[in-house]
């Protein structure tokens, strides 16, 4: 479903990355791991259109979409979840998941809209209030919402469970399991690496901005080395 090769990209005259390799087949959850300030979260903002990239190539689906604006890649089917969350504080829920809707891919805003209350019941009870006045758990929920309004094929999560409390981290996890389940495919970056590898098919870790290490996430997850350069054993 996606194929980046020699993705070497940064802001500006800034190089952060040095030659990404990375692949998502259909149906997949792939995980990205790394040091903070490895590269992870300029990987998914360079496959988004973010990033100035000076070579390499991003397929998705076939097609080559290095260089398209954001928000054609996101029209094709690939969309991304940003760190922070990135709401829109001002505005309420359903305004916000309103924001997210992408019209002509095939689905309604209120079948899109029912399937997201579904999935977060909070939302729909919360749907009229204003997104600043919800907990980050809650506006974390909503960030992932919003990224499903566009209908997406694959689906780029960062940092889903960043300052959030365990019980809630649990939950988050459990929708990104439930979200494959559905036939959506997956990239999560994620500080909880232990976690993200337990539910990930297939890891890659980011170093210096290369891909320094991949393979199958429970392969990577015993890796003693890996271990004790990233899970803190």
């Amino acid at each position: 479903m996606l194929k980046v090769a020699g993705l070497k990209a940064g802001y500006g005259r800034t190089q952060v990355l040095f030659g990404i390799d990375l692949e998502v087949h259909a149906g997949e959850i792939v995980t990205i791991i790394g040091a903070n300030g490895a590269g992870k979260t300029s990987t998914l903002r360079s496959i988004s259109g973010l990033t100035q990239i000076y070579s390499g190539e991003i397929e998705f689906k076939g097609r080559q979409i290095r260089g398209l604006p954001p928000e054609e890649v996101a029209w094709l089917g690939l969309a991304h979840c940003p760190e922070g969350r990135q709401i829109l504080q001002r505005l309420t829920v359903e305004e916000n998941l309103l924001a997210g809707y992408i019209s002509g891919r095939g689905r309604s805003f209120d079948e899109i809209r029912t399937q997201v209350y579904d999935m977060f019941p909070i939302l729909k009870e919360r749907r009229h209030s204003l997104a600043s006045r919800m907990s980050g758990g809650q506006q974390q929920m909503l960030a992932i919402g919003r990224s499903l309004m566009a209908t997406p094929e694959l689906l780029m999560l960062d940092e889903p469970s960043l300052g959030l409390a365990p019980k809630i981290i649990n939950q988050i996890f459990e929708i990104i399991i439930t979200l494959s389940k559905s036939g959506i495919s997956l990239i999560v970056v994620e500080q909880n690496a232990t976690v993200a590898l337990e539910i990930a098919d297939y890891a890659y870790v980011i170093d210096a901005g290369r891909c320094s290490v991949e393979g199958g996430a429970h392969n990577v997850l015993n890796d003693p080395d890996l271990k004790a350069a990233y899970l803190g054993a």
